[in-house]
C-alpha cells in the first residue's frame, strides 16, 4: 500500500521557522518528483515546491521562493519542506505529493498525502 504521510505543521508566529517532512512508502520512489501543495478552505490546491528526480533541480512558487527550501532523501524516502520567515498568509493545509519524474505546478500528482496544518499568527 503506497502511503505519503505529513509531520511537522503547527502553531507558530510571523518570523518564525518550521520544516514539515513526508515520509513516503508502499514503492520506491526514486524516479518520482515530490512535490509539496498547500489549500485553504475554499481555495483551490496551490503548488509550494517541487523537487524533480534525476537532476534534483527544484522549483518554488512566487510567493515562497527564497524563503521556503525542498530537499529529498532518496534512501530514507523522504522529502522536508524547509519553512523560514513564514508568514500569516503561508497558513495552509499543506500537502506533500508524488508523480512520475517531473515537477509540475498543477495538482495533478498520482499519490497524496492527507496533509498537515501549518498556522501562522501575526
Amino acid at each position: 500500500q503506497v502511503k505519503l504521510v505529513e509531520s511537522g505543521g503547527g502553531l507558530v508566529q510571523a518570523g518564525d521557522s518550521l520544516r514539515l517532512s513526508c515520509a513516503a512508502s508502499g514503492r520506491s520512489f526514486n524516479t518520482y518528483a515530490m512535490g509539496w501543495f498547500r489549500q485553504d478552505p475554499g481555495k483551490e490546491r496551490e503548488f509550494v515546491a517541487g523537487v524533480n528526480w534525476g537532476d534534483g533541480s527544484a522549483e518554488y512558487s512566487d510567493s515562497v521562493r527564497g524563503r521556503f527550501t525542498i530537499s529529498r532523501d532518496y534512501a530514507n524516502n523522504m522529502v522536508y519542506l524547509q519553512m523560514d520567515g513564514v508568514k500569516p498568509d503561508d497558513t495552509a493545509v499543506y500537502y506533500c505529493a508524488a508523480r512520475k519524474f517531473v515537477v509540475i505546478t498543477r495538482p495533478e500528482y498520482e499519490y497524496w498525502g492527507q496533509g498537515t496544518q501549518v498556522t501562522v499568527s501575526s
